[in-house]
């Protein structure tokens, strides 16, 4: 079994920033590609970012600038630094790991619990 754990999330105000990170575990032998998404209240899932095994990434453009994704493949873990917050980004933040090849299988896509990410004066 492949689980992710999000941290990270929380309350902060318009113009600050939050780290969130999402640790897969489990027998692992590769994720190709990490990422997160949000949902919003009444709004379909949506991409924020993602990062392949090979560093390529891409971002909504409504997170270009202020979003940086990253991963440390040592740990199987993916962080999202957000700066300049701003309301319309309070959301569920969502972590998937997405062709994950374990001991015994290949191919996985794992979604995190999610986090809440609020962005309030």
């Amino acid at each position: 079994q492949v689980q992710l754990v999000e941290s990270g999330g929380g309350v902060v105000q318009p113009g600050g920033s939050l780290r969130l990170s999402c640790a897969a575990s489990g027998s692992i032998f590769s994720i190709y590609t990490m990422g997160w998404y949000r949902q919003a209240p009444g709004k379909q899932r949506e991409l924020v970012a993602r990062i392949t095994s090979g560093g390529s990434t891409n971002y909504a453009d409504s997170v270009k600038g202020r979003f940086t994704i990253s991963r440390a493949d040592a740990k199987n873990t993916v962080y999202l630094q957000m700066n300049s917050l701003k309301p319309e980004d309070t959301a569920v933040y969502y972590c998937n790991a997405d062709r994950v090849v374990t001991a015994t299988s290949y191919g996985l896509n794992v979604w995190g619990q999610g986090t809440l990410v609020t962005v309030s004066s």
